[in-house]
């Protein structure tokens, strides 16, 4: 059976009501400013405002990820991330949504359509979860989450390079954790932490 025809992840009604009540009342509040934003993107350059890339959850379940366009459409869809805020590849307006973290707003979707939690590790490439050594799986037995604890310690660090973080997470996972995990990531939002 693949991953796609495997039953679903356990459901954590706690976390899972958390994780609806959450992301359903942020994209009541924030749809105006993601309407601004979408139109923002489509009036800087050509192309969908919306970026759909294709990751890895829950046990290897492959789904798309949704994101506000930061690039030029000509940009390859698993190149190299962008390394400073001078990248050719990102637009001005992406710069802004990249550093206010705005672009990770979409993912409320996922999170809404159960492929994504609120907190949990990050959704990786197929190319580089195709290239995981057995200890490695460990981080898709939860939910991979919008934030999380890499995100909070160290995302400016390519997040191949740091499963360890992942693994911290999911092996002392707990709502409390998640509670800090989402103040932290309040903060770092708030002092303009974003990717870049």
């Amino acid at each position: 059976m693949s991953p796609d025809q495997a039953p679903g992840p356990p459901i954590d009604v706690v976390r899972r009501v958390r994780d609806v009540v959450l992301a359903g009342g942020l994209l009541l509040c924030c749809w105006p400013v993601l309407l601004l934003a979408a139109l923002a993107v489509r009036l800087e350059s050509p192309g969908p405002a919306l970026f759909r890339q294709e990751r890895v959850g829950w046990r290897g379940r492959r789904f798309r990820v949704f994101k506000l366009r930061t690039m030029t459409v000509d940009s390859p869809t698993f190149g190299p991330k962008p390394t400073s805020w001078d990248d050719d590849r990102v637009t001005r307006v992406g710069r802004f949504l990249r550093r206010t973290s705005l672009d990770e707003l979409p993912q409320l979707l996922n999170v809404l359509r159960g492929e994504m939690s609120l907190v949990g590790p990050r959704p990786e490439q197929p190319f580089l979860v195709d290239r995981y050594e057995p200890w490695q799986w460990e981080r898709l037995e939860v939910l991979p989450g919008m934030t999380g604890w890499w995100q909070v310690h160290g995302r400016k660090q390519p997040m191949h390079a740091h499963v360890e973080e992942d693994l911290f997470y999911v092996r002392h996972r707990s709502h409390w954790l998640d509670l800090k995990i989402l103040a932290l990531t309040v903060k770092a939002v708030w002092g303009g932490d974003g990717a870049v």
